[in-house]
């Protein structure tokens, strides 16, 4: 096992300082996302609002807080829901007999010839918008899910063609195995580290395309916080005289630089 460098060790330290503040928010944050406070619309930084307040006297450190873990909870969510179906495709790609693993890999190849986001901004705007905060969020993180299932899956599939001449898996073969003991006990396990990868991939690419969706008023809905709808703010808000409104921003690039440290780049380029 290689050492970690300085940089990947700072990069996982931050992450899981990141989360760890992010599952229970309301340890740390000074109200509920939800609670307004008139008297201190738009208010600046001070002791009681770290990040000031928003338009509706809501405390902009408390929802960042709340809109983190939305997006750590179910960002890896989906990632998970877009590996399983990509073992599973791509296991079937590879194993199964010509017929399918055409109709598969035509299907991947559909799929990632379309703009993946104007893809993902098509169903998204295609269902109501009027819905709950949780409804949204599940919706939004199960579309990301189940759309992006075909890039991890080509890559699963190539790695079960390697797989299949493989000593092993002949061997199980000869002894009679059934397919789906073959996927199950033989497959799955070798494919564990190509899994991982793509789902450490997945992650900061789903966190990505929900703070797209929010800012364009199609992700998680209000009241509840996320970093989409905060980043949407800054439309209305300068920079410049203004700027603990880029503490989102901030750190959305933060964590995506830090999850883009955690793997080497050969264990995930394609």
């Amino acid at each position: 096992m290689s050492k970690l460098s300085p940089l990947r060790v700072f990069a996982c330290g931050f992450l899981i300082v990141t989360a760890a503040a992010a599952i229970a928010p309301e340890l740390w944050a000074p109200a509920s996302y939800e609670t307004q406070f008139r008297e201190s619309v738009d208010a600046p930084p001070s002791a009681r609002f770290p990040l000031g307040t928003d338009a509706l006297g809501r405390d902009r450190f408390s929802r960042l807080l709340y809109g983190t873990r939305v997006s750590l909870l179910l960002a890896p969510a989906a990632a998970l829901l877009t590996c399983l179906e990509a073992a599973f495709l791509g296991a079937v790609a590879g194993l199964a007999g010509r017929w399918a693993d055409r109709l598969i890999e035509s299907s991947a190849d559909l799929f990632l010839s379309l703009p993946w986001l104007f893809l993902l901004l098509t169903v998204r705007a295609c269902l109501p918008l009027n819905i709950s905060p949780m409804a949204s969020v599940t919706i939004t993180f199960l579309l990301l899910g189940a759309l992006g299932w075909a890039a991890p899956a080509r890559v699963v599939r190539a790695a079960v063609q390697r797989l299949k001449q493989s000593d092993f898996l002949l061997q199980a073969r000869a002894t009679g195995s059934s397919p789906w003991r073959l996927l199950v006990r033989h497959l799955i396990p070798n494919l564990m580290p190509v899994l991982l990868a793509q789902f450490w991939v997945s992650v900061p690419v789903y966190i990505l395309a929900e703070a797209t969706l929010g800012m364009l008023g199609l992700g998680v809905t209000e009241p509840l916080p996320s970093w989409g709808s905060m980043l949407r703010e800054l439309e209305t808000a300068s920079a410049f005289s203004q700027p603990w409104q880029l503490a989102p921003a901030i750190l959305l690039a933060a964590l995506i630089g830090c999850f883009q440290l955690i793997l080497p780049r050969e264990d995930y380029s394609v």
